[in-house]
């Protein structure tokens, strides 16, 4: 299979804001602006430990993206976080960072776009496969880490044959990490809504408040 374009706008972009005509309440915030939100909200618990470290996976394509790296670093500024730059390859990152620290890894939905579509255009059908190998050997590895994802699940579009198996990959990796963390929880806004793992989550969340 053949990406047509893909460096410029991946499924996971295109998905994104098809959702952003869903409903009144997701038109308020863009897709982007979700996203933001849920890494400033997941920034709070992956603070509990010393040292910190942001695993940054999105790769630039246009100025925008330049924009909002730019601006996610000055937020970050003054919170002590180490950046990391690991757009693939997500296991490298043992060998960068203190296995006793705390690390925020922000974004799967990232990751598995820049596993799965290279510059040249094309297409690899297992970086799923390879993410969740990966992912399960990061989970294991430290002892304190947060992890960012998107929810791209919830419209009734159709969307071409390769859009779609890029959101079915998603899913099997959100899967995945929701299976191996202690706790899960989506970020809806300003709600806060835990799936799995209410005692341990609680107990963080209330540092935060």
């Amino acid at each position: 299979m053949e990406s047509p374009a893909w460096h410029t706008e991946s499924p996971a972009q295109r998905a994104a804001k098809t959702q952003q005509t869903e409903s009144p309440e997701r038109q308020a915030k863009s897709p982007a602006q979700q996203t933001e939100s849920q890494a400033q909200q997941s920034e709070s618990p992956a603070r509990q430990k010393s040292p910190l470290y942001y695993i940054a996976t999105m790769r630039p394509v246009d100025s925008e993206d330049d924009e909002r790296i730019a601006r996610h670093r000055l937020e970050r500024a003054d919170w002590g976080f180490v950046t990391i730059e690991q757009p693939v390859n997500i296991e490298e990152i043992l060998h960068k960072c203190d296995p006793g620290g705390s690390v925020l890894l922000d974004s799967l939905t990232a990751l598995l776009a820049n596993e799965m579509f290279s510059a040249d255009g094309s297409v690899c059908e297992q970086a799923a496969d390879k993410i969740i190998t990966g992912l399960g050997i990061v989970i294991r590895h430290f002892g304190n880490i947060v992890i960012v994802s998107d929810y791209i699940y919830s419209d009734a579009v159709l969307y071409d044959p390769l859009t779609e198996h890029y959101r079915m990959s998603l899913a099997r990796v959100d899967r995945t990490a929701a299976r191996l963390c202690d706790a899960v929880v989506e970020s809806v806004y300003t709600n806060i809504i835990v799936h799995k793992g209410a005692g341990a989550f609680d107990a963080v969340y209330q540092k935060m408040r």
